[in-house]
């Protein structure tokens, strides 16, 4: 958890081969408010108690406290790419998928989250580039991830 806030940006798709293998991306600490989990959870339809209702969570949650949703973290995977990696020449990417999604421990309202980006592989084709990232999200004080994942994404020039 000592890594410094890092950014790669690349000039062209070709330059992506190199960074294969490698971190390419550390975020700064982001803040989960209890604002945030609750509009994510009016937006998804999915208010269940352990995410919206304060005084119930500290009645009857082993955390005491409300939890953001896990799929509210995998959420802030675009943002955290869009802070970390960039290839100047891609004018358009889109979401191609994600691979090994696990959520591994609660997000606590409140708590500041992190990611840190490695790139897995790439594949470069005429116009486009099809890349798989490595994603951990780290929780500020916890020493087990909350949520790692595989994010492929394609950007095309």
């Amino acid at each position: 958890m000592d890594n410094q806030k890092l950014k790669t940006e690349l000039n062209n798709i070709k330059e992506i081969e190199q960074y294969i293998g490698k971190e390419i991306g550390v975020t700064d600490w982001f803040q989960i408010t209890q604002d945030d989990i609750n509009a994510f959870a009016k937006l998804t339809h999915d208010e269940q108690w352990i995410h919206t209702d304060i005084e119930k969570s500290k009645k009857y949650s082993p955390y005491k406290t409300t939890v953001a949703h896990g799929f509210f973290i995998l959420s802030l995977s675009i943002k955290f790419i869009y802070e970390t990696f960039n290839i100047k020449s891609v004018k358009m990417g889109v979401n191609y998928g994600l691979d090994r999604v696990r959520f591994m421990s609660p997000t606590f309202s409140g708590g500041y989250v992190r990611a840190l980006i490695s790139l897995v592989d790439a594949e470069i084709n005429a116009e486009s580039v099809k890349y798989k990232m490595s994603i951990t999200f780290e929780q500020k004080g916890q020493e087990k991830p909350v949520c790692v994942a595989e994010f492929l994404a394609v950007g095309y020039e």
